[in-house]
């Protein structure tokens, strides 16, 4: 039996944040993951700009050998193209008067077949960290201590003073033992398919947001891969989608066969193997994710942003802030559900804030003459396009969508604009 103080559960971005950071502190750990990597996961393949910055602050030369990989795995994104149900398009940089060659990367689109196997291969160079692939952990008990964990077999045993679960969004764990159970209006459904020779990408990699009329409040994402491959999908919450009772592959299928511009986009696209279905358990409620001896972290602390769909950064960031919280049980002593509650608090702090308005822009942008209306009106106002590229990363520019005056100040400033286009 293998005994340690902390054991996470799951290698994917939160689990392997959360051990490189805990190696970063000079804290071992036993790292499980039922895959041997390299392995897929349906997803998005997003990488956002949080993402990036979190694994600088736990190694910078991380990021430094990630963007210094081949082109084969990784494409650089600089923004996101908005469409909108009147088919008005409008691209969105992250950062105003971006220079490619100059400024700092903003995003990436990796295939998490790529992405995850780069960070357990840089979990495998750490010496603190015992990685063990290829193990299910199918039973999980309560001890005194901490926990007890074992393969069905029990040929693999870990007795842990502090569990650390990433195990992702169908985390056993997570809803039957801390009681995460699946809530439809804050819960989506999306499928994903590879395609080759998609046209009209962005040359500087936008990926791509489609509020389509039939499809809102969800949208169908183009996300541009290397190799002329992009991975395009569809996601809707998931109590739309049973009022609907919505196909969503279907839906994907028809829409990119029927619907006029997208269609001629992908006349001459392949698909690259199957479309595939995932659900995603969003963020946008409130939930307890630690306890006596246990955190949750990333999708199996349902943690995924209820806008964007994003689960990589915010898994990363919870894996940095659980590992910074194991450091204080260790050093404290102390692992009781109280002392836990530094988690959830820190967790809502720097995350819950940004997932509640998520959600309450997610609930604005569900009437499609809303999003229509607000194209039209961002088409003709470019200091609104500015205010909009400020949002990706200032969570108090992001707060001003919601007060009046903010509006307010836009119309008048598209007014002006208006008037001296005019003359």
């Amino acid at each position: 039996m293998i005994k340690t103080d902390i054991c996470i559960v799951g290698a994917g971005p939160g689990g392997a944040a959360t051990a490189l950071k805990l190696s970063h502190l000079g804290i071992p750990s036993v790292l499980v993951d039922k895959a041997v990597f390299p392995r897929d996961k349906v997803c998005g393949d997003a990488i956002s700009g949080k993402a990036a910055t979190i694994l600088r602050r736990i190694d910078p030369a991380i990021m430094e050998r990630f963007e210094a990989a081949s082109q084969a795995i990784q494409t650089e994104i600089w923004g996101i193209r908005f469409v909108s149900p009147n088919n008005k398009e409008i691209d969105v940089p992250f950062r105003p008067g971006y220079d490619t060659g100059k400024d700092a990367k903003q995003g990436y689109v990796s295939k998490r077949v790529d992405f995850d196997h780069f960070l357990v291969q840089e979990v495998a160079q750490r010496d603190n960290i015992a990685l063990h692939p290829g193990i299910s952990i199918d039973l999980i008990e309560k001890t005194e201590a901490g926990f007890y964990l074992a393969n069905k077999e029990k040929t693999f045993e870990v007795a842990a003073r502090l569990l650390i679960m990433a195990n992702g969004a169908n985390s056993h764990f997570s809803r039957h033992y801390a009681g995460l159970e699946k809530d439809e209006k804050h819960h989506a459904g999306a499928v994903r398919a590879y395609f080759k020779n998609v046209a009209g990408l962005h040359p500087d990699g936008f990926i791509e947001l489609h509020f389509l009329k039939d499809i809102i409040p969800g949208y169908l994402w183009i996300f541009p891969l290397p190799g002329g491959h992009a991975n395009v999908g569809l996601g809707m919450r998931s109590d739309h989608i049973s009022q609907r009772r919505y196909n969503l592959t279907r839906s994907l299928t028809e829409i990119i066969s029927t619907h006029p511009p997208l269609a001629e986009r992908f006349k001459n696209a392949q698909l690259q193997g199957k479309i595939t279905g995932y659900g995603l358990p969003l963020g946008s409620k409130k939930r307890r994710i630690s306890g006596s001896h246990f955190m949750l972290v990333g999708d199996a602390g349902h943690l995924i942003d209820p806008l964007s769909g994003e689960g990589i950064g915010n898994a990363i960031y919870s894996g940095l802030i659980a590992a910074e919280q194991a450091q204080q049980c260790l050093e404290r002593e102390d692992f009781s559900s109280k002392h836990m509650e530094a988690y959830d608090e820190r967790i809502g702090r720097v995350l819950g804030k940004e997932m509640e308005l998520s959600y309450r822009l997610q609930q604005m942008l569900s009437r499609p003459w809303l999003v229509s209306l607000l194209a039209n009106w961002v088409t003709r106002n470019q200091q609104l396009i500015y205010v909009i590229s400020q949002m990706y990363a200032n969570l108090a520019v992001r707060k001003r969508v919601f007060y009046p005056s903010f509006w307010l100040k836009m119309l008048i400033s598209g007014g002006k604009q208006q008037k001296s286009k005019a003359h």
